[in-house]
């Protein structure tokens, strides 16, 4: 089938995954019971199982370790010398945050300014929407044998999807892996990522009193938590705001495609000519270098407090790490940087949550260039390599499981759709032209194996 004629199928399909995407952002897919019932995220599940097999899929649910459920499938083209290609997503989502922050009910599909505005709207329902429609578009003219996996607790880091895998090596064995979980430079301007960075998450706890005293009969002499936890944090920072972990090295440098700082500043809400932290050039230290971030504190509200000195304070912090870097190497020195940075003999505790891996993509392989050639073609530009530096953990996992596949990370997460925060979007014509490029592919991808 022609570009032209699937561009058309295409078109024709986009009022369905609107409707189909609407439904699945209704679904409150949070992975954490102690946030949202866990029966939005079987619902979830089932919607995705359903789905793929009315795309002609024979699918299953498939309990994790963590408790979590992975959507499997498999679908046969006939052919006994067809590649097989792996298919993948996440129907879980991020909490929404605060609802007052959103422009638009987040768990309504809305369309706002031609962009469609919702949690998970981009990251990474409609990233399902997209390989959906893709198939639909093919209908029985797919060339190669398809395997899927979609995955449910991605956003909560739990690995159950990664424990799943090995002990499951047959059921997703295939040729090339598509990773749908990132997306392009920009709306319109087509990117394969390359690299991703690897992921630690500790909690650190002070706790420097027995109980609350009296901030005018103790304050000055007795050491608070609070105040030694901002000790601890800011020795994480240099002066310029570029990470420091004693034991991380933090002068890497990024080979591929540039992110000029003018378009990072536009993409991230920021005025012209605001400071950008770390120093030197943004790829830097979006893709080779780490980066830590407090995630959350546990003190006590502005609104409540009182007159006391705080004698316990936690902090829940997330270092990213650049390929090259080991994670439990990581830990450990981000352990011991926290440990050692306490101050006036206070003790601080450290719980590691989660570790991930970095992943670095090859890039010479057949389905690498297929797929470039696919989004040449729909977007009529060359495409760029980037980094991400977000953390899928997942792609390390199945690198070591199957090291002669070729993994492939693309999708229609672009900037503009602001992922992980309030007001999280997607452009339709993304779904539509990323929709159309992963058509092209699986069938350019199965003519290339026999010799078409």
């Amino acid at each position: 089938m022609s570009a032209v004629d699937l561009r058309t199928r295409i078109d024709a399909l986009m009022p369905r995954a609107r409707e189909e995407l609407a439904e699945l952002v209704a679904l409150r897919s949070v992975a954490d019971p102690r946030q949202f019932p866990p029966d939005e995220c079987h619902r979830a599940a089932v919607w995705v199982a359903d789905a793929f097999a009315e795309a002609g899929f024979r699918t299953s649910l498939a309990d994790t370790p963590d408790g979590s459920q992975a959507v499997v499938g498999t679908r046969r083209c006939g052919r006994a010398d067809a590649p097989a290609v792996l298919l993948y997503a996440h129907y879980d989502v991020q909490p929404p945050l605060a609802d007052a922050e959103w422009r638009t009910p987040p768990f309504r599909l809305t369309e706002v300014d031609g962009r469609w505005y919702g949690r998970g709207a981009a990251d990474c329902k409609g990233n399902i929407l997209m390989h959906l429609t893709a198939l639909r578009a093919l209908g029985d003219d797919v060339p190669v044998d398809l395997k899927l996996v979609v995955e449910g607790a991605e956003e909560q880091g739990t690995g159950g999807l990664e424990a799943f895998v090995p002990d499951h090596a047959d059921l997703l064995r295939a040729d090339a892996i598509l990773v749908a979980d990132t997306g392009n430079a920009a709306v319109g301007h087509p990117a394969v990522t390359v690299s991703l960075r690897g992921l630690v998450n500790v909690v650190v706890s002070v706790e420097a009193l027995p109980s609350e005293l009296h901030s005018g009969m103790f304050g000055g002499p007795a050491p608070d938590a609070l105040a030694v936890l901002v000790r601890v944090l800011a020795s994480l920072r240099d002066d310029e705001g570029g990470t420091t972990v004693h034991g991380l090295p933090g002068d890497g440098r990024w080979s591929g495609a540039r992110y000029p700082a003018d378009r990072f500043r536009a993409d991230a809400g920021l005025p012209p000519g605001a400071v950008l932290l770390g120093g030197g050039e943004v790829a830097d230290a979006l893709w080779a270098r780490p980066a830590l971030t407090v995630l959350g504190i546990d003190c006590p509200p502005v609104v409540g407090s009182t007159a006391a000195l705080v004698p316990r304070a936690r902090a829940r912090l997330n270092l990213r790490i650049p390929p090259g870097v080991d994670p439990h190497h990581a830990a450990c020195a981000l352990t011991e940087h926290l440990q050692a940075a306490a101050p006036w003999g206070v003790e601080v505790s450290v719980e590691v949550e989660a570790i991930g891996h970095p992943f670095l993509a090859t890039t010479d392989g057949p389905a690498y260039a297929t797929m470039t050639r696919a989004m040449e073609t729909v977007y009529g530009r060359p495409v760029s390599r980037l980094g991400q530096g977000g953390s899928i953990p997942l792609c390390t996992v199945l690198a070591e499981t199957y090291p002669d596949a070729e993994i492939l990370l693309i999708g229609v997460e672009e900037p503009q759709a602001l992922i992980h925060a309030p007001n999280e979007s997607v452009a339709p014509r993304e779904i539509a032209a990323m929709a159309l490029a992963e058509a092209l592919f699986l069938q350019d991808f199965g003519r290339a194996s026999r010799g078409a």
